[in-house]
């Protein structure tokens, strides 16, 4: 509270004793006027010193940035882009070892603003000369217009960079960016298919999958909430590499128009290996036909989207079955004499087998009679429902953009003519993907398996096919067939190869069938004994040959093939040789006295 300047009892004093009182009041108005003067010139004091302090501050903050930016390197200025950000970042893609199959590199892209030139015809030219695809009368056109930007290259090497560099043309630009690098070239490229730009600036593209798993994976890959992790395949880089190379010369060879195969674990559904070619390298992936058979591009992947009529390797399905269902046993005979005639049809096998054959002998023989007497007994119904439980009748759920498309062809009317022939491949048409997991699902003890390409740790829990003992009779069958039939040119020394050859005639596209092209396959199973892999090699139009006469059968053809397949890559998989060690025979010498 403030002092008042007349106190009562001050005022009181000074009357008693004489004084003016008026002598108190102003003495009050002194000491009060004082003490504001003092109150000013302290709050003046403190202004002027926090104004000090933030002069201070200010001189220190852009002495320390003038500071920072001598000590940087120079940098040109960057446009700021406006609008959503476009996120250029891709995770790896890697084999089961970790290798690196799909990942980013940086790179710069090339644009012009003619305004800012100063030799525009010379600088048209000489870009001419470092990229040829670039038409030197139509860069001149663009630079010399009213263009104030022109894109030039969406990637540029590191010398093309610096040959344009050396131009020395202030009008032309560089923009960083990423771009999809595939070191491995064409291996593994039906399986991964490709990248390409989607939007895209001066200084940022985004980088999106065009086909493969690249396309199946285009949200996870380019989820910045990944974090980079890379997306780990269940193939193994150096089997898929190993794999092609032999395909590669099997179609030499065998003057096929192309091939596949497919290299699946029976216990895991991962496909080791997948190839079909011919190829080609994502780096500089091709245009897809405009007209034409695509079938015929080398974008078309044999081993996912081609969907054929397989021959013979469809007959273990039809015993399979029967033995599931207790109609037959390996030793059951078969009225095999033919022909076999269903209306205006006529079933006939390759050669004449006899009368009868067992049903290890209907398989191991390949008899087309045989096993179409074994199909009635099962019946249509039930025959459709067991390949429906394999996975033939839908696509196959492989983690690829282009597995929808390789749906089965079936039958319009499942008859018993259909049933028939379907049992030894004629009339239903499927995927060698198909063909893999069916045979994988034979073997493996009868349970189903899914085909996948993703790194699994655990077997798989499918759902039980058929029961443990015909599987096991079955497989004696296909280790039959490799041991004394028709695929005895598969047989590798030391693990134990089994499997069923399949044969069938190309079909023409106005009706009927080619009577001197066929799609020959082999399915086979390593090591017998303890079954761990199943391969499928297919050749189109294979020829060989061979004892005085072409030779375009399965047993002749894409069996050569596998059996070299598995002679390189089984080592690959860590498979040791069991080689039996053969006891000396005749007099020993064992002792020198």
């Amino acid at each position: 509270m403030r002092t008042p300047l007349r106190p009562l009892a001050r005022i009181l004093r000074a009357r008693d004793t004489g004084q003016n009182p008026d002598a108190i009041e102003a003495e009050n108005k002194r000491l009060r006027h004082e003490a504001d003067r003092d109150r000013a010139r302290q709050r003046a004091e403190g202004r002027l010193l926090v104004l000090g302090l933030m002069f201070f501050a200010a001189f220190t903050v852009i002495g320390g940035r003038w500071a920072m930016l001598a000590a940087s390197e120079p940098e040109e200025p960057r446009a700021v882009a406006i609008g959503n950000p476009i996120i250029g970042q891709r995770a790896d893609i890697v084999d089961r070892n970790g290798r690196i199959l799909a990942t980013n590199m940086a790179t710069y892209s090339l644009y012009a603003h003619p305004h800012e030139m100063v030799e525009p015809r010379r600088a048209a030219a000489e870009l001419a000369a470092i990229f040829p695809e670039l038409d030197a009368d139509r860069l001149t056109e663009d630079f010399t217009g009213t263009r104030r930007f022109v894109w030039l290259r969406r990637e540029v090497s590191p010398e093309q960079m610096q040959a344009v560099h050396d131009i020395g043309e202030p009008g032309l630009y560089f923009g960083p960016r990423e771009m999809r690098l595939y070191p491995n070239g064409p291996v593994a490229a039906h399986i991964l298919g490709g990248a390409s730009y989607g939007r895209e600036d001066v200084n940022a593209a985004e980088v999106i999958g065009v086909a493969g798993v690249e396309k199946f994976f285009d949200d996870l890959l380019r989820d910045p909430a990944n974090e980079g992790r890379p997306l780990q395949l269940s193939i193994d880089l150096t089997v898929q590499a190993a794999t092609e190379r032999v395909l590669e010369g099997g179609i030499m060879l065998m003057s096929a128009k192309g091939a596949s195969s497919v290299l699946m674990d029976i216990h895991t559904g991962e496909i080791i290996a997948m190839a079909s070619l011919p190829d080609f390298d994502p780096n500089d992936r091709p245009r897809v036909l405009t007209e034409g058979d695509q079938s015929d591009s080398p974008l078309f992947n044999r081993a996912v989207q081609g969907v054929y009529e397989l021959g013979s390797v469809f007959k273990p399905f039809a015993v399979a079955q029967a033995l599931e269902l207790g109609l037959i046993n390996p030793a059951t005979m078969i009225d095999t004499s033919g022909p076999l005639t269903w209306g205006r049809f006529r079933i006939r096998d390759f050669r004449n087998y006899g009368p009868e054959l067992s049903v290890t002998d209907v398989i191991v023989k390949s008899s087309n009679i045989g096993t179409a007497r074994i199909a009635m007994m099962i019946g249509a119904d039930r025959q459709r429902d067991f390949l429906d439980r394999l996975g033939f009748l839908e696509p196959t759920p492989l983690e690829m953009i282009e597995a929808p498309t390789g749906r089965p062809l079936l039958p319009p009317n499942w008859s018993e003519i259909s049933t028939m022939t379907i049992s030894y491949g004629h009339g239903l048409s499927s995927s060698p993907v198909h063909l893999a997991a069916a045979y994988a699902s034979l073997v493996n003890g009868g349970t189903r398996i899914r085909p996948t390409l993703l790194r699994q740790d655990r077997p798989q829990q499918g759902e039980r096919v058929m029961d443990a003992r015909a599987s096991v009779q079955v497989l004696d069958m296909l280790r039959e067939v490799v041991a004394g039939g028709t695929a005895s040119f598969a047989e590798v020394e030391g693990y134990h190869v089994g499997g069923k050859t399949g044969t069938a005639d190309k079909p023409r596209p106005q009706g009927g069938y080619y009577e001197d092209r066929t799609i020959a396959t082999f399915a086979s199973v390593f090591p017998a004994n303890d079954p761990r892999y199943v391969l499928i090699v297919t050749l189109d139009e294979p020829s060989v040959f061979a004892l005085d006469e072409t030779r375009r059968t399965a047993g002749w053809t894409a069996v050569p093939v596998a059996a070299e397949m598995i002679r390189r890559i089984a080592p690959l998989l860590g498979m040791r040789p069991d080689v039996e060690t053969l006891r000396p025979s005749g007099v020993t010498l064992t002792s020198n006295e």
